[in-house]
C-alpha cells in the first residue's frame, strides 16, 4: 500500500489519543502534545503530506488550556490536505515542540504564532519576533488584544521623527479591517478604516 492510498484514519490506530474534529472542508485530526512529532513525521514520511502549508495559533479565549496551534499539511503526490491541531501547555508561557526538524520552513511560521499569540516553540534554534520590535510587550492576535492597539514606546528612530513621538498605538493602522468585494483582486487587500496614518504616503492609482 503506498503512501497515496493510505488511509489518513490510520493516525487514529497508530496514536494514542488521536482523535478527528469537525472540519468543514478537509480532514482534520486533534494530536496530543506529546504525539505531535511522531505524528506529523509519519504524515511526512508514510502518508506523503511532504509539505507544511502553514502553523498559526489559536485563542480560545475562556476556555481551557486557552491556545493551540494549527497545522496545515498537503500531500503533493496524493492532492490531499490535513489539519492538525494541539493544546499548548497551560500556563503563563504556552509553548508546543518547534517543528523545524521536519520542514525548516517552519521556522517563520513559527516566529510569527510566537509574535502574534505569545506560543513558545521548544527547540526553535532562533525563536524571537519577526513582525512586532523584540521591546514590544504584547501579542497582537490574542484575543484580547484591543482592535485600536495599545500605545507603547518605539525602538526605531525613523518612525519616532515621522510620527513626532517616541509613543503609538501598534499595530499602526488598528482595525478594524475591511476589504471591498466589488472590486478586482489586485484593489481588495484588507485594509484598516482608520488611514489617517496614512495620509498623502498612498501610491496614485492608475
Amino acid at each position: 500500500m503506498t503512501a497515496n492510498n493510505t488511509s489518513l484514519s490510520t493516525i487514529t490506530e497508530k496514536f494514542a489519543g488521536v482523535t478527528e474534529r469537525p472540519s468543514l472542508d478537509y480532514k482534520a485530526f486533534n494530536v496530543p502534545r506529546s504525539e505531535l512529532l511522531a505524528a506529523l513525521q509519519y504524515l511526512r514520511d508514510a502518508l506523503g503530506f511532504d509539505m507544511l502549508v502553514d502553523v498559526s495559533g489559536i485563542d480560545w479565549d475562556k476556555e481551557s488550556p486557552r491556545f493551540s496551534v494549527a497545522y496545515h499539511l498537503y500531500g503533493t503526490d496524493r492532492h490531499e490536505y490535513v489539519r492538525i491541531v494541539t493544546d499548548c501547555s497551560e500556563g503563563e508561557e504556552p509553548s508546543v515542540p518547534s517543528v523545524v526538524d521536519l520542514w525548516p520552513g517552519a521556522n517563520w511560521h513559527e516566529r510569527e504564532t510566537f509574535d502574534m499569540f505569545g506560543i513558545r516553540f521548544e527547540g526553535h534554534p532562533d525563536l524571537r519576533r519577526i513582525l512586532m520590535w523584540d521591546e514590544y510587550p504584547y501579542h497582537p492576535l490574542r484575543k484580547d488584544f484591543p482592535l485600536a492597539g495599545i500605545e507603547a514606546d518605539l525602538s526605531d528612530a525613523e518612525i519616532q521623527a515621522e510620527t513626532g513621538t517616541k509613543v503609538q498605538a501598534a499595530p499602526m493602522a488598528g482595525g478594524p479591517f475591511v476589504a471591498p468585494q466589488e472590486s478586482h483582486m489586485v484593489t481588495r487587500e484588507p485594509r484598516a478604516k482608520d488611514q489617517s496614518w496614512n495620509e498623502g504616503k498612498e501610491k496614485p492609482t492608475e
